[in-house]
């Protein structure tokens, strides 16, 4: 019976296994608009246990990452453990959970990506609901910069209501995870003389409430960060995703690309 199944996969002579890899991966690629390599292997031994769905589990790994939103990630690596599927979806191009998992993750930003996401319209457009002694405000250039001391250092231009001249922000800051969920600017020196001291202030407590790992997950996905590395002009995430459905595009996503 296995070898009638598999004898008739989409991809002629390549064993279950490697089509659900193919499948999979195929479909973690139309979630990103851009990728230097992208891979996911499924793992499932003996290879039979795919026609019940049951599967060991699998790794993705993907390098030089662009998502439809613009933020750009180095790497992102996910390790799923023993994982229950729709096995017949795959023959119609999909992947489907049969029930929710865990992986552990691995997310890699370097500056140049943080510095890229920070000036997309996607996070620019997040940056302007703050808005400053009833005034809304306009970002232009944000500049981050991870310091030889593991601190980020920002400095940018914000135009004020209607004001024509930007007004500089700038400041250092260590960066933690609060409750797993969130990235929090803390210890935060604006330096000894700062300029526009109450907008810098702003825009902190404005960040803070903005990075919140559930406003950029995938859809069908939970982000929750156990350990964060800031080193190497590299910011480092390790932790947990849980995974309630496979992460798809929707299609007024598409269309908006």
């Amino acid at each position: 019976m296995t070898s009638i199944v598999f004898g008739n996969l989409p991809v002629p002579g390549q064993s279950g296994d490697r089509v659900v890899s193919k499948a999979v991966t195929a479909a973690i690629s139309a979630l990103f608009k851009q990728s230097e390599k992208l891979e996911a292997i499924v793992r499932a031994e003996p290879v039979a246990k795919l026609l019940q769905g049951s599967v060991d589990g699998f790794d993705f790994i993907g390098q030089g990452l662009l998502m439809y939103s613009g933020l750009r990630v180095e790497s992102m690596e996910f390790y799923v453990q023993s994982v229950a599927i729709d096995f017949g979806a795959i023959f119609k191009g999909q992947v489907k959970l049969k029930q929710s998992t865990q992986a552990n993750m691995r997310i890699v930003l370097t500056e140049e990506d943080m510095n890229a996401s920070f000036n997309t319209p996607f996070l620019i457009e997040k940056m302007q609901q703050l808005t400053f002694q009833g005034d809304a405000l306009n970002f232009d250039d944000v500049q981050l910069k991870v310091e030889e001391n593991g601190e980020l250092s920002l400095q940018g231009q914000v135009r004020v209501g209607q004001d024509t001249e930007p007004r500089a922000v700038s400041f250092t800051t260590r960066i933690e995870v609060q409750e797993r969920r969130s990235i929090q600017f803390v210890d935060v020196d604006y330096g000894d003389n700062p300029a526009n001291l109450e907008l810098s202030q702003a825009l902190v407590n404005h960040l803070n409430n903005l990075l919140d790992f559930d406003k950029f997950a995938l859809d069908g996905m939970q982000l929750r960060v156990d350990q964060l590395r800031l080193r190497n002009q590299k910011l480092t995430l390790y932790g947990i995703a849980n995974i309630t459905d496979f992460p798809r595009r929707s299609a007024a996503k598409a269309v908006a690309a």
